[in-house]
């Protein structure tokens, strides 16, 4: 059965009108979420910790910045978009007490509620608004007059007006110029992990390291491994999200069509598929979210470990001497994800 897809004519603007927003983080996410309900006319405060530095770009993009707590005793809406695995210590801490009766309990990843992390009070509404794409994007394209897909999802619908809720915000957002797909909580987050583990992240980084291992212990450059098996994986992917993989095809040699229509499957086989819904079931059954929290409540030392190792590996000390040759590249771009990276320990001690 195809998704519903709403746009703005289905809006009804009153459903959040005269409310207080509380936008719990300063992200990518929450900046561009904020800013877009503000510019939308929305009355938007931020909750973070005082000692922030996101506190001095929420002020200076003309927003109220308040602790957490105090944002969420003043809000009809509290909109988490902290990190998932510190849903519940921010929730417990600063979110729970002040979730009064008819409120709105807003999140943008299903997880937390989902998994039962947090568990709201039955005289709230709870809703999803999940952008597909990134905070900058989100950002850019509202203030281009245009928007992204998102999803809505109502959990709990307490005051018969969830959806409606839901869908105004997302209008709010930019999203209802694109379309917003009905989905649910549960298909949601598992369809989310899912795509994830086995194919975008996980399974796509994994690929591309065997790619590369089998040249290079096969006796090939590291190098010319690396253009392989690496680089030239953006040309692919903008073929395909350009047009679907009828389009890579369409564009690609030939020889790469036959050779992808004759060779794919002998590499992702049936055995790589029972391996996905091997990786399914684990986020079907809660352990994998049982796992990533336990992870992070003990300290996250496996998490370091393996990022470390990720980072270590040849691929990575390959392709960044490969990568400073290419002029076009914008070479900030590693540092200031590492730079995230770092910050995220102190955002999410002051998110909670």
């Amino acid at each position: 059965m195809a998704a519903k897809v709403f746009y703005a004519k289905d809006v009804n603007p009153a459903a959040i009108a005269g409310k207080t927003i509380a936008i719990i983080g300063y992200g990518s996410q929450g900046r561009a979420q904020a800013l877009n309900l503000h510019n939308s006319g929305a009355n938007v405060i931020v909750g973070l910790d005082p000692g922030r530095k996101n506190v001095a770009q929420a002020k200076a993009d003309g927003l109220t910045v308040l602790p957490v707590a105090e944002a969420a005793a003043q809000a009809d809406w509290i909109h988490i978009l902290a990190p998932d695995e510190v849903h519940k210590g921010c929730y417990e801490a600063h979110i729970q007490q002040h979730l009064t009766a008819g409120k709105v309990l807003g999140v943008s990843h299903g997880f937390s509620v989902h998994f039962g992390t947090i568990v709201p009070p039955k005289d709230v509404d709870v809703v999803m608004i999940a952008p597909k794409s990134p905070g900058h994007l989100v950002r850019r394209q509202y203030e281009e007059g245009r928007g992204v897909p998102a999803l809505i999802a109502v959990y709990q619908d307490a005051s018969g007006q969830a959806h409606a809720r839901a869908l105004a915000y997302a209008d709010a957002i930019g999203s209802t110029h694109a379309g917003v797909l009905e989905t649910t909580f549960k298909e949601e987050t598992e369809t989310d992990l899912f795509g994830e583990q086995a194919v975008l992240c996980g399974g796509l980084t994994s690929l591309i390291t065997k790619g590369f291992e089998t040249l290079v212990e096969a006796g090939y450059q590291p190098e010319i491994a690396y253009f392989e098996c690496l680089h030239e994986m953006k040309l692919i992917v903008d073929l395909i999200y350009e047009g679907g993989m009828a389009n890579m095809r369409y564009s690609i040699s030939n020889t790469a069509e036959y050779g992808d229509l004759t060779r794919g499957n002998a590499v992702v086989d049936d055995k790589a598929k029972a391996a996905m819904k091997k990786v399914l079931s684990d986020i079907q059954s809660g352990n994998f979210a049982r796992e990533w929290v336990a992870e992070h409540e003990s300290g996250g030392r496996n998490f370091a470990a393996l990022r470390e190792a990720g980072q270590k590996h040849q691929i990575e000390v390959v392709g960044a001497q490969l990568r400073g040759m290419m002029s076009w590249l914008h070479k900030a771009a590693p540092e200031a994800v590492k730079a995230a990276k770092a910050e995220q320990p102190e955002e999410v001690a002051a998110a909670v």
